[in-house]
């Protein structure tokens, strides 16, 4: 089994992405799986023409991107992408979209095609917060989530895809008070732990209460 794992490089005036650290810090094997990892632009559809080549290179079977949370305390596994561009803030090349569908001939929405549940479970087994995320933003970690799913239903019927998002480093927060982050080490057994769940249980989860009431 193979395992292409995305980080995208620092963006909003921050100086590094814990996702792209986190990556490139990954065993080449977790759970018998090839693990593989490819540094994302911030930069709507760039990102996602970087994603299809590692995708025809690589070939994996299932895809987790990995993006920067800032202000979240855990580890969220993203249940769904939607199909819309609404940038708070423009990306590292200067675009902006606003209200802008990301692909016409997508679905509404895609909903992750990860063991979001079991991977979940796995993270707090290493006594790490997470929990399932309903929503991925409108920015270009939920751009790129869309578009993954999208290549999925599209080009790629065989591979599983989906996305986390991660907290703040802790190098990152110290100037910024009370806010939530994680030491790179945690974030990286987290990462572990959430593949190591893809591959144990490939197309299928487990019931788990994920939901919130508002």
């Amino acid at each position: 089994m193979k395992i292409l794992v995305t980080g995208f490089d620092p963006f909003g005036g921050e100086t590094v992405n814990p996702a792209l650290e986190a990556v490139k810090s990954l065993p080449s094997e977790i759970h018998g799986a090839e693990v593989h990892w490819v540094a994302i632009p911030t930069v709507f559809y760039k990102a996602a023409e970087v994603l299809e080549t590692a995708i025809v290179r690589y070939q994996p079977d299932a895809v987790l991107c990995i993006g920067q949370a800032g202000g979240r305390a855990s580890l969220t596994p993203e249940r769904v992408a939607i199909n819309q561009d609404d940038a708070r803030i423009p990306d590292n090349q200067g675009n902006q979209p606003i209200d802008t569908p990301i692909r016409q001939d997508g679905q509404a929405a895609y909903f992750s095609t990860l063991p979001i549940k079991a991977m979940v479970q796995a993270i707090k087994e290493e006594r790490l917060p997470a929990t399932v995320s309903n929503t991925a933003g409108t920015f270009v970690c939920n751009h790129l989530m869309y578009q993954a799913l999208y290549l999925a239903d599209k080009k790629f019927p065989h591979m599983r895809s989906g996305f986390m998002h991660i907290p703040y480093m802790t190098e990152q927060v110290v100037n910024k008070p009370n806010t939530a982050s994680m030491n790179l080490t945690d974030i990286v057994r987290g990462i572990e732990a959430a593949i190591g769940a893809i591959v144990d249980y490939k197309d299928k989860d487990i019931k788990l209460v994920g939901g919130t009431t508002h």
